[in-house]
């Protein structure tokens, strides 16, 4: 948040499992013009600057339509209330079908990457893939997302669309579910007494947590990688999706996936995805037995256990 980026940071976004390290402090030090050992937004838009070509009039026009949805938001958050019931579906409609179209779009540049990416390794013959599953993606884009959005000031037209209070306590009580389940894992765990909780009114109803189990089969292993990988960036886009996380476990081939659910009907929604039922379809390839799967309803307001 200093405007500028020192290595560390740099080397942090834009490691891509390609380049080595000595490759990246070289490039770092061809973009910092200025030698001031970091990177500003002035150097970094000059750099890329000359290398977009094509990319030029495809971020143009990402830039539109960021702002033509975020229009479209704004005006589907006013209206939606008082609509009728007819008029209420028709918008449910058109939010569905904007959100497969995009999905669709990102699916065709994430296999472009993939393509690129394995086509760089195998000339350079290095067998190493880059890491999908130390995988913080969903937390690395929300992060991101949080960022702009809080950036905005108070008068922009678009602000209302951006992340509230409400939202970044959301993140927290995700964060402390994570470290909640990590210390179970371990069994450091000790159980405190507590009091009842009564729900207020209007009170939010109950996070759904689901653990999914997958022992994959060996040769399978890089083909599973990419399809977990592309049902993970396209469940953390869905509305009720509060967050990802993904475990393998040393010495196996078994991996354990956390998805933490806003509700249980976001999650029933989730799964009639086509990229959910196509991930359950190839995972009838991929795995040695059947995913198991086991769910648990966390309320929206509620007390941790003090760990040790």
């Amino acid at each position: 948040d200093d405007g500028k980026l020192s290595f560390d940071e740099f080397k942090a976004y834009f490691a891509d499992g390609v380049l080595s390290g000595e490759e990246l402090h070289d490039l770092f030090h061809t973009i910092d013009t200025h030698n001031t050992d970091n990177l500003d937004t002035e150097e970094l838009c000059d750099y890329f600057s000359k290398h977009l070509g094509e990319y030029e009039n495809v971020l143009s026009v990402l830039e539109d339509l960021n702002i033509t949805i975020l229009k479209a938001m704004d005006k589907t958050k006013k209206d939606y209330q008082e609509a009728s019931n007819l008029e209420q579906f028709v918008t449910r409609f058109l939010l569905k079908e904007t959100l497969n179209q995009l999905q669709s779009l990102q699916s065709s540049l994430e296999c472009a990457m993939e393509t690129t990416e394995e086509r760089t390794r195998q000339e350079r013959k290095d067998p190493t893939n880059p890491e999908v599953l130390s995988i913080q993606w969903p937390g690395k884009r929300s992060a991101r997302r949080l960022q702009k959005n809080n950036s905005l000031s108070s008068n922009n037209p678009h602000s209302s669309t951006g992340w509230t209070e409400e939202d970044t306590q959301w993140m927290t009580q995700i964060n402390r579910l994570q470290k909640l389940i990590d210390r179970l894992e371990k069994k450091d765990l000790k159980l405190e007494p507590f009091e009842e909780e009564v729900l207020e009114e209007n009170a939010r109803s109950h996070i759904t947590i689901v653990q999914n189990q997958m022992c994959v089969i060996e040769e399978k292993m890089e083909e599973f990688r990419l399809a977990l990988k592309q049902y993970m960036e396209c469940a953390s886009t869905l509305g009720g999706c509060l967050h990802i996380s993904i475990q393998k476990l040393p010495s196996s081939f078994r991996f354990i996936v956390y998805e933490f659910w806003e509700n249980s009907s976001a999650w029933n929604s989730h799964l009639q995805m086509n990229y959910s039922k196509t991930f359950q379809r190839s995972n009838v390839d991929f795995l040695k037995t059947p995913e198991l799967i086991t769910t648990m309803l966390v309320p929206g307001k509620y007390h941790f256990f003090t760990l040790f």
